[in-house]
Formats: C-alpha cells, sequence, structure tokens
C-alpha cells in the first residue's frame, strides 16, 4: 500500500547544511518510487537541491521550501508568499547580535527567504567547525531559546522558532510547518519525520496540528541515521 510521508531535512534526512549520505539516498531514492514522499524544511529551494539532488527532489510529490511559504513540484512553483521581515523586527535581531557574548561572526546573520527569514548569531557563514563550537556554546547557554522567548513577547503577530542547529525561522503567526496540512485534508495516515519536534522547535507546530486533526503519526529523530533505522524496521516494509 502506498503511503504518505512527509520529512524535514536538516537533521532528519541531512547533516545539517550537509549533502545527503550517499548509501542513505540510494535506498531513499527507490523509497520515493514507492510512496508519497513530500519534504518541508525551512531552507530554500537550491539550498535543498545541493543536499538532496536533483533526482530525489523530483521525485518527491511536492517539496515545501521556507516553512511552506514556497511550494515546488519539481520545477513548477505551485506557491509562494511575498512577506518581508518588519524593520522593528530586522532591529531587534540586530541588536540580539550585536549583545550575544558568542565571539564569533562570519556573516549573513538575517537570510531573507519566501515568507520568512533565519536568524543566526553566528551567522549562516559558518563553517562546520564555527557552527559546532555555537551549538556547544548555545546548548550551555540556552541563547536561542531566550531569544525566542523575547521575540514572541516583543512581536506577538509573528512567530520565531528554533531551527536547525545555530538558527532561528521567522515568520507570520500561523505560517509555521502546519501550514502545509492545507494540502492534506483528505489524508489522515501521514508520517512526519523531524529532529527538532520539541516546544520551540520548528517541526513542533507540524508534528502537533497533526495530533490534534488526527492525520498520523510524527517520530522525533536525532539525525538521519536514526531516520534511516526508523524507516527500515519500524515504517517501511517493502
Amino acid at each position: 500500500m502506498v503511503k504518505n510521508y512527509i520529512f524535514d531535512v536538516d537533521g532528519t534526512l541531512t547533516d545539517s547544511r550537509q549533502r545527503m549520505d550517499k548509501k542513505f539516498a540510494v535506498w531513499f531514492s527507490k523509497f520515493c518510487e514507492r510512496n508519497n514522499v513530500y519534504l518541508v524544511t525551512g531552507s530554500d529551494r537550491s539550498k535543498t537541491i545541493e543536499q538532496i539532488g536533483e533526482v530525489i527532489y523530483h521525485k518527491c510529490k511536492r517539496v515545501y521550501q521556507c516553512s511552506g511559504s514556497d511550494v515546488w513540484k519539481g520545477d513548477r512553483n505551485i506557491r509562494t508568499s511575498s512577506w518581508r521581515l518588519p524593520e522593528l523586527a530586522r532591529y531587534f535581531l540586530d541588536s540580539c547580535e550585536y549583545e550575544s557574548k558568542f565571539p564569533v561572526r562570519t556573516g549573513n546573520h538575517i537570510e531573507e527567504r519566501s515568507g520568512m527569514v533565519n536568524f543566526s548569531v553566528v551567522g549562516r557563514n559558518a563553517s562546520l567547525t564555527e557552527r559546532a563550537l555555537y551549538v556547544t556554546w548555545d546548548k550551555a547557554q540556552r541563547e536561542r531559546a531566550r531569544i525566542v522567548k523575547s521575540f514572541n513577547l516583543m512581536f506577538p503577530e509573528l512567530l520565531a522558532t528554533s531551527g536547525g542547529e545555530t538558527g532561528l525561522d521567522i515568520a507570520p503567526k500561523g505560517n509555521n510547518k502546519s501550514q502545509i496540512l492545507v494540502d492534506f485534508a483528505d489524508t489522515d495516515e501521514l508520517h512526519f519525520f523531524g529532529d527538532a519536534i520539541f516546544p520551540g522547535g520548528n517541526d513542533a507546530p507540524l508534528a502537533d496540528a497533526i495530533a490534534e486533526q488526527s492525520k498520523g503519526k510524527s517520530y522525533k529523530v536525532e539525525n538521519w541515521n536514526d531516520t534511516f533505522r526508523i524507516l527500515t524496521e519500524q515504517v517501511d516494509t517493502v
């Protein structure tokens, strides 16, 4: 029986901002041929294709970029949002970057995407080593969690969530990953995989909505190896 699967990308199908493991990619490509596979990620289209490759990208039924604000079916754009970050919110994020005690800055701290922005204190230009340093530092200092809390209190019409390993995803309230369920109104057997299914994580709104609407099951994973294991041991029986 054909099943419906929705996957986050960073931390779920790949290591953060890295290419898909070759062995997993070969297996997953075949998996896409016998199931309905959808992707939902905070990243834009070019970054997603760089990570998973053109072949898998085009085998997916739809890819929900920018947390669902930019939707693609292969090379065809289905819909996209024109929302832009308000200047006061931009000033707040600039202040957070300036006041952070983390010593490294690499540039590209506020990245504009369709219908959302990604904010990072260390910057999107960080190397793997610099990203790892921030991840360790943030786990101890919980800086992202504090910024999320302050931002959401100051801008109640917007919503900030922790996205990936070093950033925050910010969009109008309601324009989180749960917005993709508008395309699954007649589906009640969804299997959603995400690494950020926790309070304040950018996969949580979709997982919560799936549970509230009785549309299927969500799987909290630690990394792509965890996803691979669950698919082969518990879910995919082909």
